[in-house]
């Protein structure tokens, strides 16, 4: 026979107002915008941003780990990666077999990269100054923390 575990409900000033999901997607948002606004005079987004970055460090790679390390769906991946490979800035280049593939910065794209890298300065310098050092310390560490603790619920990396 299962057992029920009865919860008492919290005083209702301990209860948290509003859902914790739409608040950070709408954080995120608010921070995606603040970056493309910069960003847009060198012609790219933030998330394109981001992974010509991540191709540059860590590359070649497979789509796979690329989305792995960025945290990311294997699809949604694939689809950021059209506009960049079909810009060149991207390449998919064979793998050490017959059926893998390998993403890899072209020279293209490191120069857009380099072109925009101020830019994203610009905007982190900015949104810094704006939010204030110390909050955005202390956003990171939160943020760090919390993905830790909800990989090791999910068994996925932090």
């Amino acid at each position: 026979m299962p057992t029920s575990i009865s919860l008492s409900p919290l005083p209702a000033a301990a209860r948290l107002q509003g859902c914790t999901n739409l608040k950070l997607r709408q954080l995120t948002r608010r921070v995606t915008q603040f970056y493309d606004a910069e960003l847009a005079q060198s012609g790219l987004k933030t998330t394109q941003y981001s992974l010509l970055s991540h191709v540059l460090k860590l590359g070649p790679l497979r789509p796979l780990d690329l989305a792995l390390a960025m945290k990311m769906d294997a699809s949604t991946l694939t689809r950021n990666l059209k506009s960049l490979i079909a810009a060149g800035w991207v390449e998919q280049v064979p793998g050490v077999d017959g059926r893998s593939r390998l993403i890899t910065i072209s020279q293209a794209g490191r120069d857009k990269r380099l072109a925009a890298q101020q830019s994203w300065k610009q905007a982190q310098t900015s949104l810094n100054r704006l939010l204030g050092l110390e909050r955005v310390r202390a956003l990171h560490a939160l943020l760090d923390e919390c993905q830790e603790m909800l990989a090791q619920t999910t068994g996925n990396e932090a």
